[in-house]
């Protein structure tokens, strides 16, 4: 009977499915096509329209900057931006963001605790008396539970085969001894199923407590330093995931908890520390220089010093130097990240500065360095969203625009215009559009020097033109006793130049300081002094014979110290 009713309660027990977690569906990645992945740019930034009369020049003045005062916010992203922190408010308080998920339960286990039906006391089997009312007895003891056992076991008397003859008075008093037997039996049976055998709904129901502990605090959650709904830093960094996602809070939130997920699994607090991670890239492929005229750092990549075949095999060759690569490019980001200022009238973003010059053809990447920049093109956009102000291209090589026009389709509106392009012929001059001479290098067009030098970059340049065949002079007063400093540079040069001293006084004789000159192409910034001993002027002259106008720079300082 046991066995039949085990059969019983299998098969009223519901089956129970597991499945696998559902892995997350991929973040919008409609700013990061894999058809870009040749293109060494960071965050979000890809191309604009470009012209292409002459050299290749492209730029759009429709991106500006959004402000990132709340205050200032259109209604529908200020009401977005409240959502949005709702959402990571309740997330903190259930420790969403640095709990890992529990494992999905093995089918054994859930379908071992899933509830099943008690099962039946097994039936008494009664004898025909059973139906002679009885009163109910008192508790069980010994000589009764030695009299069940063996009237559990007799079996039934075969039929007569005659009917039977009227019962004596011996059989009479034998029927009364079994009814009073039976009449124990039948009282004891729910007496023993009452006591280890409890309802099944009492098993069911779980007791509750009545002083449920408290609830955990909310944990704490920092990114780049800034706590969570910390204050109106923190304003400035979710509003950078929500207008990388249109400001759809759920496809912003979605990536925040990604972005927080990778930055613990590829442990950003100790990559800070790491040292020698890029030894032989600092100061050469990727690197900082200067800001721009609305005060933006700037960042300079120069892949094309992958030419150099010994600083390719140092950093290519393997694939444990490879994660190097890619680990040293994380970290510089996170260091460069840490010194911008996240506060609301503050700068967040950075200008980026692609040089293009000796990249390989567009079919001709080399392997190594192609699956070093997808990655990192990868994990950059992914994971560092709206930190691109501009993006300018510099040296765009001939085969450039055609493959734009290829991969352009695919890029949004606020992408394109973040971008700028210009051929090598005009790539100092479209630089001089966002950044100033005096911050732009010296190997780029700029006024800008390693080591010592006589100016700093805090001193100002002037800008002029100098027209097609024509002859442009500058002039420096010097009103008493000193040491006059100046340096100019031409973009392309291709032009002659000269100094010379005028004295005030009538009759001086003028002073040759240097002699007219051709500067070649690749000549880099003229620095030049002259200690005078009169009142005057430094004349210098630029002859251009060439058909296209120049871009003309200089700088100039009295060191009356030296006199």
């Amino acid at each position: 009977m046991a066995e039949e009713t085990k059969k019983i309660a299998e098969e009223t027990t519901p089956e129970v499915v597991v499945s696998e977690t559902p892995k997350p569906e991929p973040e919008n990645v409609q700013d990061t096509p894999e058809k870009v992945a040749d293109v060494p740019v960071i965050g979000e930034s890809k191309v604009e329209d470009e012209k292409e009369k002459g050299d290749l020049v492209g730029e759009s003045n429709s991106f500006k900057e959004e402000s990132n005062k709340v205050d200032e916010l259109p209604n529908p992203e200020q009401k977005a931006l409240a959502e949005f922190k709702e959402l990571i408010q309740q997330a903190l308080n259930k420790h969403e963001f640095t709990s890992p998920p529990p494992p999905p339960p093995a089918k054994e286990q859930v379908s071992a605790a899933a509830p099943t039906e008690a099962p039946e006391a097994e039936p008494v089997t009664k004898p025909a008396t059973e139906s002679v009312p009885v009163e109910e007895s008192g508790p069980v003891t010994e000589k009764t539970e030695e009299k069940l056992i063996p009237s559990e076991k007799e079996e039934n008397p075969a039929p007569a085969e005659s009917a039977p003859s009227p019962p004596s008075e011996e059989k009479v008093e034998e029927k009364v001894e079994a009814v009073e037997e039976i009449k124990e039996t039948i009282v004891e049976v729910p007496a023993v199923v009452a006591v280890e055998e409890p309802p099944a709904k009492e098993r069911e129901e779980p007791k509750t407590e009545e002083n449920p502990p408290p609830p955990p605090p909310p944990e704490e959650v920092s990114i780049w330093g800034i706590p969570l709904l910390a204050d109106e830093r923190s304003d400035v960094i979710l509003l950078k995931f929500l207008r990388a996602r249109d400001f759809k809070v759920k496809e912003a939130f979605t990536m925040l908890k990604n972005v927080i997920a990778w930055r613990k699994e590829f442990k950003i607090d100790e990559l800070l520390d790491e040292k020698e991670l890029g030894q032989g890239l600092e100061k050469k492929v990727v690197y900082n220089h200067g800001v721009d005229k609305e005060g933006h750092p700037v960042c300079y990549n120069a892949f094309g010093e992958f030419q150099d075949k010994e600083l390719y095999h140092n950093t290519f060759a393997d694939k444990e130097k490879l994660t190097k690569f890619l680990r040293w490019r994380i970290q510089f980001m996170e260091k460069s990240i840490r010194n911008l200022d996240f506060s609301p009238d503050g700068i967040c973003t950075f200008v980026q500065v692609i040089d293009l010059k000796n990249s390989p053809g567009l079919f001709f990447f080399k392997k190594e360095l192609r699956q070093a920049t997808n990655r990192a093109l990868v994990l950059l956009q992914d994971n560092y969203p709206e930190f691109v102000a501009k993006q300018v291209f510099i040296n765009v090589p001939w085969w450039y625009p055609a493959y734009y026009r290829m991969i352009n389709a695919t890029f949004t509106t606020r992408t394109k215009s973040k971008f700028v392009f210009a051929g090598p012929s005009r790539s100092a001059e479209t630089l001089f559009k966002y950044i100033a001479p005096e911050q732009v290098p010296a190997q780029y067009g700029g006024l800008s020097k390693e080591g010592e030098q006589e100016f700093t970059n805090a001193e100002p340049a002037t800008e002029e033109i100098i027209k097609p065949a024509s002859k442009h002079t500058i002039e420096f007063p010097v009103t008493e006793k000193c040491t006059l400093v100046w340096e100019a540079r031409v973009t392309g040069w291709e032009v002659s130049y000269g100094a010379e001293f005028v004295p005030s006084a009538e009759g001086g004789y003028t002073i040759l300081i240097e002699k007219s000159r051709k500067v070649g192409a690749n000549e880099s910034v003229i620095s030049t002094s002259y200690k005078a001993s009169e009142p005057g002027k430094v004349v210098i002259a630029f002859d251009n014979q060439t058909s296209k106008k120049k871009k003309l720079v200089y700088r100039s300082k009295n060191k009356l110290s030296d006199c």
